[in-house]
């Protein structure tokens, strides 16, 4: 990789926070970034989430690792309301990942009735609905156990989990999202195992024991039976790296790639959940789209049929790197990541102090002048086209596909952008839109337009990507300015 030219590299700056992990310092070091206290000239940060009003600072150069609302499946209270709400659109053929949950004190007649039909032997297990790392999580069946703090999230137990060695564990999968509308996800190819650290026991004696129903790595350190593994290609101890489950799995003669396609499926539709909040708080509060993306944890346990089922989302997932296998799952995650990110360099007269007179008059680099400008001020020919279309809503493929026959410069921009970002990848699989995303449009509470040109694109090109570049008119790959994310290999 060729390094940029001095001029350029002076605006390589980026902006740390007191939560910036060491994986991204060292990667951030690695490709040349240098660290700025200014609140005008860096080009990237990785820190908290923020009210969404906050976003209405960020430049259009700027990329925060948060999208506004994303706490609408962040929260644990809120994804249970928002699957809840579209397994009752949608039927629990389609929704049916997640346990049963209660938010109280809302829900305590519901819990009360639930409870009672379930009689004795249901074990319940109780979290607050904004902790992290295992914090105030228990596990109890007596009515009498329930704390009286509120609020609280109290969900049924999955009490027939998978076994390896006798210990239950579950998957942190890392799941990125690098844009809302159009909605573009990525799932990371690797990710972690967590066991609990203590063998599994549907004893209802065995309820207070943290080690063994909780899987947090930052509870089961605890233990002194814990049993550390610092090999990504090993099968050993209390952690594990997610490839080397598919090879324990396989050897089995288990189908991982069943397993691996449900965990896709629960992914899409979780994220569609949070899709209202987030694109319509993006429009009000964020200057331009570009100026977020997200790293999201998904905890995903199976059961002793290897169903997987969702436990909760994280939105700050942990990156802490605490043994070599940490920092070979992480630190190449984190390097595709930012591949993905696609930073671009803005013209030097952008970035000025806030009120500066060429701060005022300059500006914005060609990519952000384009996305900006054409993600706002589409021509009447395209309000037309999108309104033609989404004004469809039951029409077969045949229709939907001549999406395809007269691209709009909007349309081509998209689609340049998705195209120029799947090249970037790494270890990353795209997983909406996709050759079958399609069926997933119908889960959206809104139709978007730009879902619809991309999931018609995969469909037709997914299998010979080259042949759609001349129907596209590619040219316009001029208008965009380097792109920095190749940086990142080093």
């Amino acid at each position: 990789v060729e390094p940029l030219p001095a001029e350029q590299r002076k605006l390589l700056k980026w902006k740390m926070s007191t939560v910036t992990p060491n994986v991204v310092k060292h990667t951030i070091a690695r490709s040349h970034f240098k660290v700025t206290k200014k609140n005008h000239d860096w080009l990237g940060c990785w820190g908290h989430h923020m009210k969404s009003p906050g976003f209405k600072a960020i430049r259009e150069y700027q990329k925060l690792n948060h999208f506004p609302g994303s706490f609408q499946i962040g929260r644990k209270d809120r994804l249970w309301r928002n699957l809840s709400k579209m397994q009752a659109r949608f039927g629990k053929r389609e929704f049916n990942f997640f346990p049963q949950s209660f938010v109280l004190p809302q829900d305590i007649k519901l819990l009360k009735k639930a409870w009672e039909e379930c009689g004795s032997k249901q074990k319940w297990i109780i979290k607050p609905p904004a902790s992290a790392r295992g914090i105030g999580i228990q596990v109890i069946h007596k009515w009498s156990q329930l704390p009286r703090r509120r609020p609280l999230l109290v969900q049924k137990y999955l009490h027939k989990p998978y076994l390896i060695s006798g210990s239950k564990f579950d998957l942190r999968i890392y799941v990125y999202v690098t844009s809302y509308d159009p909605l573009r996800v990525y799932m990371f190819t690797d990710g972690l195992v967590r066991f609990a650290s203590c063998k599994y026991s549907s004893s209802m004696k065995s309820l207070s024991n943290k080690f063994m129903h909780i899987t947090n790595y930052s509870v089961n350190k605890n233990n002194s039976a814990y049993q550390p593994n610092s090999d990504d290609k090993a099968c050993q101890g209390h952690k594990w790296a997610l490839k080397a489950l598919w090879q324990y799995l396989n050897a089995k003669g288990v189908d991982t790639t069943l397993i691996w396609e449900k965990i896709k499926d629960i992914v899409i539709k979780t994220i569609i959940a949070s899709d209202p909040y987030v694109n319509s708080l993006v429009k009000m509060h964020v200057r331009c789209p570009y100026s977020c993306h997200e790293l999201f944890g998904f905890d995903i346990m199976l059961d002793e049929n290897l169903k997987p089922w969702v436990l909760e989302v994280n939105i700050s997932p942990s990156l802490h790197s605490n043994s070599p296998l940490d920092v070979n799952v992480k630190g190449q995650m984190i390097r595709d990541l930012f591949n993905l990110a696609g930073f671009v360099l803005p013209q030097k007269d952008d970035v000025t102090p806030a009120g500066s007179a060429s701060g005022s008059t300059s500006s914005l680099s060609a990519f952000v002048k384009a996305k900006s400008k054409l993600a706002t001020e589409l021509s009447s020919d395209e309000k037309v086209k999108r309104a033609y279309f989404l004004s469809q809503r039951f029409a077969d493929q045949e229709f939907f596909s001549s999406v395809l026959d007269l691209l709009t410069p909007d349309d081509v921009r998209v689609l340049v952008e998705m195209e120029d970002e799947f090249c970037r990848k790494g270890e990353f699989e795209r997983v909406f839109p996709s050759p079958s995303s399609s069926r997933y449009l119908r889960f959206f509470e809104q139709p978007r337009y730009l879902n619809l040109l991309l999931n018609q694109w995969e469909q037709k090109y997914y299998l010979n990507r080259q042949k759609g570049i001349p129907h596209c008119g590619f040219g316009a790959r001029s208008t965009t300015p380097p792109i920095t994310g190749s940086l990142f290999l080093l």
